[in-house]
């Protein structure tokens, strides 16, 4: 019964320690804070996109969403060019500009089934400081900026707004 018991000990004990990193490790994701300004709840830092949905940003990421209607005709010229393509969008869930932009994004990916995991989200505050360090490289100055990538190349940007439109600068960008 001794010989058995050691292993199982340590076991449990590699266990615990896996899970007590993981636990850490998810704080790190999906933080919400008080906005001292505003004093309106606020992510900040890399979060999922089901926060935005399921929470207290649901009222308008879902609303936006669900109005948005896609240009098939301009997503179907870019539906095959998303092979090795990554996306990393940075925003504000208090900035308007974000909020009408990033739920119009999402409907569009969806439309020509982009890949969830090759999708970076980060979230700001007001001074366009996240938790850590996950934008020092990127450059942002406006929010919500979209930052597309091929191969882990950075191939274009849409910032704040659409040139023409999501679908348009899109085509733009990956049709180069």
């Amino acid at each position: 019964m001794k010989t058995y018991l050691i292993p199982i000990l340590f076991f449990l004990f590699a266990v615990t320690l896996g899970a007590q990193g993981s636990t850490d490790a998810n704080k790190l994701k999906n933080t919400i804070v008080v906005d001292s300004a505003s004093h309106q709840r606020i992510l900040l830092g890399y979060f999922d996109r089901n926060v935005l949905q399921d929470t207290s940003f649901s009222w308008w990421f879902n609303s936006v969403y669900d109005m948005k209607e896609v240009d098939s005709t301009t997503a179907s010229t870019f539906i095959n060019k998303i092979d090795n393509i990554s996306i990393i969008i940075v925003m504000g869930t208090r900035c308007s500009d974000s909020r009408s932009v990033v739920p119009k994004l999402f409907k569009i990916l969806d439309y020509i089934k982009f890949p969830e995991d090759k999708i970076s989200l980060i979230a700001v505050g007001r001074k366009k400081k996240s938790l850590g360090h996950e934008i020092d490289n990127l450059k942002i100055d406006l929010v919500p900026t979209i930052i597309f990538y091929r191969k882990q190349q950075e191939i274009g940007r849409i910032i704040e707004s659409p040139a023409e439109s999501l679908e348009k600068d899109i085509a733009k960008i990956l049709l180069k």
